[in-house]
């Protein structure tokens, strides 16, 4: 048995620049790895298991997850059991995680074909901190810089194509703290502010939103009920 652990990432800020004609949404983004995540335990055989802490009977496992998209893409075999961590739908990037960790346990380093099956997969493949562009597909590595953050994860998750789907329709917004989806977040899931609040009041600083959410996220060590405090880690 090999253990690996999936960090997950963190999008510290995300700016939407542009849309492909084949309708995929090009970005430039910062992105950081963080020091939690799933464990991935694989072995012999064949099939994908989850279970943990962050994972419920209501998130059904699927022959279509990203790590059975991982171990095609890789041509490899394995059974692989998920211990989940990081929360679905949470904008820390749990399932492209557990892709990228599948990836680097085969040696796999391309990073464009990696994007090809998520669109977070080719950063958590290389991880520590990056200037993404494209649709995730170019990573730029960034001088490693020693942060902390605290994060508030709402019980709920944010869907990514609903969220992108929101920011179309709303004509491509631009957020005003860093996170262009930010407003189509919140406009799809409008209960997110309650959440943002909650943290701004315990913080005293403005939350940005991870990705297409449902996390908000603050700079600094403010340990408190629901929260979540982690640090930056290096490239693998």
């Amino acid at each position: 048995m090999v253990t690996v652990i999936a960090p997950a990432k963190l999008t510290v800020s995300l700016r939407m620049t542009g849309l492909r004609d084949d309708g995929y949404h090009l970005i430039d983004a910062e992105m950081v790895t963080l020091d939690f995540g799933d464990e991935l335990e694989i072995t012999q055989g064949t099939g994908v298991e989850f279970g943990g802490p962050a994972w419920s009977d209501d998130l059904l496992s699927t022959s279509d997850n990203l790590v059975t998209r991982a171990l095609t893409l890789c041509g490899r075999e394995a059974h692989v059991r998920v211990t989940k961590h990081i929360p679905a739908g949470a904008g820390l990037g749990g399932g492209s995680a557990d892709a990228g960790a599948v990836l680097r346990w085969a040696e796999f380093d391309d990073e464009i074909a990696a994007a090809s099956i998520g669109a977070d997969v080719a950063f958590c493949l290389v991880g520590g901190r990056a200037r993404v562009t494209g649709v995730g597909e170019l990573i730029e590595p960034l001088p490693f810089e020693q942060r902390t953050y605290t994060l508030l994860t709402p019980p709920f998750g944010c869907s990514t194509p609903a969220v992108y789907a929101a920011w179309d329709a709303m004509g491509g917004p631009q957020g005003e703290y860093g996170n262009d989806l930010e407003p189509a977040a919140l406009q799809v899931a409008p209960q997110l502010s309650t959440w943002r609040d909650e943290l701004a009041a315990a913080t005293g600083q403005h939350p940005c939103l991870a990705g297409s959410g449902s996390t908000w996220f603050v700079e600094g060590a403010f340990p408190g009920p629901g929260r979540l405090v982690a640090s930056t880690v290096p490239v693998f």
